[in-house]
């Protein structure tokens, strides 16, 4: 992990106010490693700028909290929500530019975040879905 910390992968204020523990498993935690190697740090290389991490590992008490699907890949240490001061367009605009696998890309233009998600299975789809 050159650029994300697993703090700053699992952290959630909303967990912290509801007094939840949001520690991950073995499992979500090789999942959150194999997210951060192929996809959040070659992003963060090729924006050259921070990356600031909003949702990433999500309990399933705080999946629920927060109104997630319970079908979340969050749920399992392989998706991140992630901002920049270049937006979520030009994020997904790296991540096609530098052949950056990913499972799933879903922008968000009204709350200003890129959803990305990772399967270390090797099973990514590639799926882009943009969110007005």
């Amino acid at each position: 992990m050159d650029y994300f910390t697993f703090n700053e992968l699992t952290y959630s204020r909303t967990a912290e106010m509801a007094g939840l523990d949001n520690t991950p498993g073995e499992q979500e935690r090789l999942a959150l490693a194999a997210l951060v190697e192929k996809v959040l740090d070659p992003l963060r290389e090729a924006l050259g700028e921070p990356i600031r991490i909003t949702s990433g590992y999500r309990s399933p008490e705080l999946n629920r909290l927060v109104g997630g699907v319970p079908t979340s890949q969050h749920l399992k240490g392989e998706a991140a929500d992630c901002t920049a001061e270049a937006g979520p367009e030009r994020l997904l605009d790296l991540l096609y530019l530098h052949k950056i696998p990913f499972d799933q890309a879903i922008v968000y233009k009204k709350r200003n975040f890129l959803h990305v998600s990772y399967r270390a299975d090797g099973k990514n789809r590639g799926q882009l879905i943009i969110d007005n």
